[in-house]
C-alpha cells in the first residue's frame, strides 16, 4: 500500500511524502476494489500534510501512521455512529434507491423534496414508490435519466466500465488530474499565529453538503481549524450525516437567497483563510461568489471547490452524489442487480483528499504566498480508486468497537469514530462535538 500512498503524495506536491508507516490488511472490507487501501492513503496523505503544517511551526511531526482498519471505520463513520446508544436512521428517502428498467437499471436519488418534485414531475407521476417503479419499468435507463435529470433531479443509469471509458464524460475524467491545485492570484507569503496545532488560528468558512465537503471540514477541524459551517434555516437537512460529520465545527445560519445573507457572507469570506464548497458548479458564481471574485475580496485565500463529476466535460454541472456516480462509471456494475462499493468511498476518499489538497495550499503560501484554488471531484476519486486494480474480494469479520470514543453533542452523548491518522507531533482531535445547526452566530472567533 506503500506506493498507493506515495502516489496521492506525489499528486498533491510532486515530490516524496515524509516518514509514514502503514498497518493492518486490504480485507477489511468486502468487494473487488481496494477501498481500504484508498481509504488508508487519503489518510494517511492528510496526516502527512498536517505534518508538513506543523514543520513551518519548527514542530517535529514524527512519524505519522495509518491503519486500514482504522481508515475502514472512518470511512463509514455514519453508520457506526450512536446518539445516547441508539444507532442512526436510514439516510435514503422513501423514493431514493435503485429501479428496474426496461433494459437495465436507474438509480434515483430523492432526498431532497425538490429532487423527489423532479422525479415525479419528469416522468409524470405521483409521490409513490409504486408509481415510479411502475413508470420507470416501461422506459429505457438512458429515457429515465434523461427525464430526471432534464427537469432538474439527480439519477443514473447503471453503465458498465466499458461504457463509461467511452462516454465523454468518462473521457473527460480520465483526462483531469485527481487534484487540481492552481494558483489564480498574487497575495504576500502567509504568516502563521503561534500554536502547537498544525491549523491553529486557520479560518475555514464551509459552505457544503452530504458528504465529502462535510468529511473535509470535519479533518480539518481535528488539525485545529476553525471551521464555520454556514446552511440555512428554511432548507432540508440529513441529520444522521449532520451528526457524524459536524464535530468540532460551529454552525451557523446564513440566508444567501437574500441581499442582507450574501452582504454577511462577503464579510465573512474577507476574513477567512479557506472557504470550502460543494455547491452545484456553478451556484455560487450565479450570486456574485466566483472564483476570480473571490481573489480579489481575499487575496491570499484557498478556495476548495467540490463537485460530482469533474470541471470539465458535458456533465461538469450535473448534480451527483456518491451513489449515482457509482452507478454511472460502472463501479456498481453487477451481473444481475447493482453492486455498490461498500462504503461512500468517494465521498469519504473526496473529503480526506480536499483535506490533504487545502493544507497543502496554505503550506505554499506560507513558503510562496499567492492566493489558491483547488479542485476535486467523486467521478475523479472514482478514476483513482479503479487505477488501483483489483483484490480478493471476500472479507474478515471487523470490530470496531476500540475505535470508539464518547462525546457530549448538541444531540445527546455521541459515540463516534474516533479521528484516525497518528501524527505524534499534534494528534489530531476535536474539541467538542457536533453542534445543533444553526446555533452559532455568522462571525468568526476573536
Amino acid at each position: 500500500m506503500r506506493e498507493v500512498v506515495e502516489g496521492v503524495w506525489d499528486a498533491l506536491t510532486g515530490s516524496s511524502p515524509g516518514s509514514f508507516e502503514l498497518t493492518g490488511t486490504e480485507d477489511v472490507l468486502p468487494g473487488p476494489y481496494r477501498v481500504a487501501a484508498a481509504a488508508s492513503a487519503t489518510i494517511a496523505a492528510a496526516t502527512l500534510a498536517a505534518g508538513e503544517m506543523l514543520k513551518v511551526r519548527g514542530i517535529e511531526p514524527g512519524v505519522v501512521t495509518a491503519d486500514t482498519r482504522h481508515a475502514a471505520a472512518a470511512f463509514h463513520s455514519e453508520q457506526l455512529l450512536r446518539v445516547d446508544g441508539v444507532g442512526a436512521e436510514s439516510v435514503w428517502a422513501p423514493l431514493s434507491g435503485n429501479y428496474r428498467t426496461a433494459d437495465g437499471w436507474i438509480r434515483l436519488h430523492c432526498n431532497y423534496p425538490w429532487h423527489e418534485a423532479a422525479v415525479c414531475w419528469g416522468l409524470g407521476v405521483p409521490g409513490s414508490r409504486d408509481a415510479v417503479a411502475k413508470a420507470v419499468a416501461g422506459r429505457s435507463a438512458r429515457e429515465v435519466e434523461h427525464a430526471v435529470v432534464t427537469a432538474g433531479g439527480a439519477a443514473a443509469e447503471l453503465r458498465s466500465p466499458e461504457a463509461w471509458a467511452a462516454h465523454p464524460q468518462g473521457e473527460a475524467v480520465a483526462g483531469l488530474p485527481l487534484v487540481d491545485l492552481t494558483p489564480i492570484g498574487e497575495a504576500p507569503k502567509r504568516t502563521l499565529f503561534y500554536s502547537d496545532r498544525p491549523l491553529g488560528g486557520v479560518r475555514v468558512l464551509e459552505l457544503t453538503h452530504v458528504l465529502a465537503g462535510p468529511v473535509a471540514g470535519r479533518v480539518l477541524a481535528a488539525h485545529g481549524a476553525d471551521v464555520l459551517h454556514i446552511g440555512a434555516a428554511h432548507l432540508p437537512r440529513v441529520e444522521a450525516l449532520v451528526r457524524d460529520t459536524g464535530q468540532g465545527k460551529r454552525s451557523a445560519f446564513v440566508a444567501l437567497d437574500t441581499e442582507g445573507g450574501r452582504a454577511r457572507l462577503k464579510k465573512l469570506i474577507s476574513r477567512a483563510d479557506v472557504l470550502l464548497q460543494s455547491f452545484r458548479p456553478g451556484a455560487l458564481e450565479r450570486i456574485g461568489f466566483g472564483a476570480e471574485e473571490l481573489a480579489q475580496l481575499r487575496p491570499g485565500l484557498v478556495i476548495a471547490d467540490l463537485s460530482a463529476y469533474g470541471w470539465e466535460g458535458p456533465w461538469a454541472r450535473r448534480r451527483g452524489f456518491d451513489s449515482l456516480v457509482q452507478m454511472a462509471n460502472g463501479m456498481a456494475w453487477g451481473e444481475e442487480e447493482p453492486s455498490p462499493l461498500p462504503v461512500q468511498a468517494l465521498d469519504h476518499g473526496t473529503g480526506w483528499l480536499a483535506a490533504a489538497a487545502i493544507m497543502t495550499a496554505l503550506h505554499r503560501q506560507v513558503t510562496d504566498g499567492g492566493t489558491w484554488r483547488v479542485r476535486l471531484s467523486l467521478a475523479g476519486t472514482a478514476h483513482w480508486l479503479d487505477s488501483l486494480g483489483c483484490k480478493d474480494p471476500a472479507a474478515s469479520e471487523v470490530d470496531y468497537t476500540d475505535l470508539l470514543e464518547d462525546a457530549e453533542s448538541g444531540y445527546g452523548r455521541l459515540t463516534r469514530v474516533r479521528m484516525p491518522g497518528g501524527l505524534p507531533g499534534a494528534p489530531p482531535h476535536w474539541d467538542f462535538g457536533t453542534r445543533l445547526p444553526g446555533v452559532d452566530k455568522p462571525t468568526w472567533n476573536p
